[in-house]
């Protein structure tokens, strides 16, 4: 399993149940990163989706107590979700939120996927900081890249010990 998102230099992810920023760029890694994969979110990332409809052409699973009706799968705890998740390869099982799910399921992703963004976006939903973290390295990074008026960098982190699950 790994994780994508975009986060600003205080680890921000989100602002009012919503991006903090419109990065073109980013958007398109996320689809051409994501299409035909399997998607693990918590019911607000589904929510935060337009009409609160599942992403086109990916797997939609969705951790909350709660059935969520049409085209989702729904898992309502961690055991479920690891059980649901074995089904599919490893490598296309991608966690993408909220923050909540990500601070659940980073343990178990092998690798992250975090697009910086060099910009303090007043986000008031945070993930932890992977570059304060041991578990985690960071093993490769582009140069610095303007998207729509941001700069930002595609980061990828390596999880040093992932929990098998």
């Amino acid at each position: 399993m790994r994780a994508i998102l975009h986060a600003d230099e205080k680890w921000g992810i989100g602002k009012h149940n919503d991006l903090m920023f419109s990065l073109p760029a980013d958007m398109k890694f996320f689809r051409e990163t994501t299409k035909g994969k399997v998607v693990v979110m918590g019911l607000n990332t589904l929510l935060s989706f337009p009409n609160a409809k599942p992403l086109k052409n990916r797997i939609n699973i969705v951790l909350c107590p709660d059935d969520v009706a049409e085209d989702v799968i729904t898992v309502h705890n961690l055991q479920e979700l690891l059980a649901e998740v074995k089904k599919y390869p490893a490598d296309d099982v991608f966690v993408i939120g909220g923050a909540s799910v990500y601070a659940l399921l980073f343990p178990y992703c092998s690798e992250i996927l975090v697009t910086k963004v060099e910009e303090d976006g007043g986000a008031d939903v945070f993930v932890p900081d992977l570059d304060a973290d041991v578990r985690y390295e960071l093993v490769a990074q582009s140069e610095q890249l303007e998207d729509n008026g941001h700069v930002i960098r595609f980061c990828t982190y390596r999880n040093l010990a992932p929990i098998l699950g």
